[in-house]
């Protein structure tokens, strides 16, 4: 997945700029180290989306877990009332 995400991140980067070029009728190649920014900060974009996901989804587990539980207390051991 990080290959696929660095990828995805850089053609994202290239992108943007091209497209920034072409809505100010430049070249699509004028100074070529901004596409080089653009791709590298793409892919460090995506690749920190997808840290984050994979975080929120662990954080998502937890409180859906934390949740259960206090349903199963809350409903299924009335012993104590």
């Amino acid at each position: 997945m990080a290959w696929s995400a660095t990828m995805i991140g850089a053609l994202l980067g290239l992108g943007t700029q091209m497209y920034s070029n072409a809505l100010r009728k430049l070249p699509y190649m004028r100074h070529p180290w901004e596409h080089l920014l653009g791709m590298g900060l793409g892919a460090v974009f995506v690749n920190q989306l997808v840290k984050w996901d994979a975080q929120l989804q662990q954080d998502l587990d937890k409180m859906l877990e934390k949740a259960k539980a206090a349903n199963e207390r809350r409903y299924f051991d009335e012993d104590d009332e």
